[in-house]
């Protein structure tokens, strides 16, 4: 048996923290959870590290030490990378094992990244290409972090379009046995790896044949390549259209041999519901939508007791991305309330070299295109509120009530003589509850009494006021109450000076497009 000890540190505007995880390896699954070895919950916290590009090495090694990149997604309270790979790495032993990592710059004329990998990672410069992959994965292993190996494309480069010639099995270049095979050595090569866990088979099937029948023909047989090579790992399934839809398991399943490795994955990007869609409707009504499809084409699957892995979603952090911003707190929000395992796009802060373009800044990434500092440090608080599990095998489900925009959790403040509500890191925060039949929010054995007039703070009483709370909007996640006085309605909102729950008018009611209500978004969990 393997213990890793995994350091979590969420990076926060104002505060950071170390919670230790233990894992059992290998991983299974237990109905719709991963678990260890001792069947206890395990929760997926990922972050994608692209290795898949033209020079099919893992980016960012000629800014910044390989080990200090690994210490870095630890400090940003990752425990597991999704990293990527190309078909061509098992299948071309030329490029696996005679190209050198400094050959392969070399031939796309990236002489700068010579010199920087020379300098911050001269161990892997004279390596072949599969050997310097392989120094990822380990230093990732010592570093406590989980690795899924994600096959990304066939050939090294840019990934994904619909007239891509590897978009689909029997597309010229996705040759269904030389994928299998493919999937097999590289599932062979890492059997006795304890920190890779899990291998995804095929990222973003698409195309003008992504139909189901194909679908069935090929990826459980995937899966079987993997699963025979290396009993040890889950192995994770995608769906069609660039793996957004899996509603064709609906009606219609497989039978496997590997059950308790089975996990099924699935892409949710801003864009995969039309361009700008999201600032072009009411957040309230297009959120309640989306989530409702996002359900129907894959959330299903974990009602029918098998773990679902989000794993890829992100948005624009280096610009006032309206359409991103308003589907991150939605997606964040589903996220927690169904409790996922994940993997946001992406660790990069640039490319060595993406569609022509050399050290293109990923504008999805974590951190900066120096690869040292956290791009958007909100963005990451955001992210924290999921991180960390609150319910599964072996663990106490603990009653939150949390705020998607910021990542925290609503708790008690009983540092004044009259109680108040305020945001706190959800793995401080007081349990709170909220029965939405009969409308009452307790916190720390009190109940919400609410105050009659626009941004007053909401108190905490001992039950002989208790205010009756509604969920309104179509994504029921403003909790709101009519005031005594006069009868109007007033929402939770936060205030940002201090984070203390207080009263005002509920936002984007209407149909108005142009309005954001994040702030008065709580989800109950």
């Amino acid at each position: 048996m393997t213990r890793s000890i995994y350091l979590c540190i969420s990076v926060f505007l104002f505060i950071s923290w170390i919670p230790k995880l233990i894992t059992s390896y290998p991983l299974s699954t237990k109905s719709r959870w991963i678990v260890d070895e001792k069947g206890q919950r395990v929760k997926l916290a990922c972050v994608n590290w692209p290795a898949h590009l033209q020079p099919a090495v893992a980016e960012g090694l000629s800014k910044q030490p390989l080990d200090s990149i690994s210490k870095k997604i630890v400090s940003m309270g990752f425990n597991c990378v999704r990293l990527t790979w190309p078909l061509d790495l098992m299948t071309n032993d030329t490029l696996a094992l005679k190209v050198t990592v400094k050959q392969s710059f070399e031939r796309l004329n990236l002489l700068d990244d010579v010199l920087g990998i020379q300098t911050h990672n001269p161990k892997i410069l004279n390596l072949p290409i599969f050997n310097a992959f392989q120094e990822v994965v380990s230093n990732l292993g010592q570093n406590g972090v989980m690795v899924i190996l994600d096959n990304h494309l066939t050939t090294p480069g840019w990934c994904c379009s619909d007239n891509d010639l590897d978009a689909f099995f029997e597309y010229p270049n996705l040759d269904p046995a030389i994928w299998a095979k493919g999937l097999s050595k590289m599932a062979t090569l890492f059997r006795n790896v304890t920190n890779v866990v899990g291998m995804s088979l095929r990222n973003e099937p698409r195309g003008t044949r992504d139909f189901p029948d194909l679908w069935f023909r090929y990826m459980p047989k995937g899966g079987e390549a993997v699963h025979a090579a290396n009993p040890e790992v889950l192995v994770i399934l995608s769906g069609i259209d660039y793996d957004t839809n899996l509603s064709f398991l609906r009606d219609r399943f497989f039978n496997v041999s590997f059950t308790n490795k089975l996990v099924f994955e699935q892409h949710w990007y801003s864009f995969s519901d039309g361009r700008d869609s999201w600032k072009k409707h009411n957040s309230n009504d297009f959120c309640a939508k989306i989530i409702e499809k996002v359900t129907h084409n894959g959330g299903f699957l974990m009602s029918r007791g098998f773990p679902l892995f989000l794993t890829e979603f992100g948005a624009n952090l280096r610009s006032g991305d309206v359409s991103g911003n308003r589907y991150m707190n939605c997606l964040v929000a589903w996220a927690a309330e169904n409790d996922l395992d994940w993997a946001v796009w992406a660790l990069t802060g640039d490319y060595y070299l993406r569609t022509g373009q050399k050290h293109m800044v990923e504008t999805f990434g974590v951190l900066d295109p120096n690869w040292k500092e956290v791009a958007n440090s909100t963005y990451l608080q955001k992210l924290s509120g999921i991180q960390l599990p609150v319910r599964g095998p072996g663990l106490q489900s603990k009653k939150l009530l949390f705020h998607p925009s910021t990542g925290l959790c609503v708790t008690s403040n009983l540092s004044n003589n009259l109680p108040t509500l305020r945001l706190e890191q959800c793995r401080k925060a007081e349990p709170s509850t909220f029965d939405p039949s009969e409308g009452i929010l307790w916190s720390n054995k009190m109940c919400v009494e609410a105050p009659d007039a626009v941004g007053q703070k909401v108190k905490l009483g001992v039950g002989t006021k208790c205010s009756k709370l509604g969920q309104t909007s179509a994504t029921h996640m403003h909790l709101s109450f009519k005031t005594t006085s006069n009868g109007s309605l007033l929402c939770l909102d936060v205030d940002e000076r201090d984070n203390s729950i207080v009263a005002k008018p509920c936002k984007c009611l209407t149909k108005d497009a142009s309005c954001d209500p994040a702030s008065q978004w709580f989800k109950v969990l």
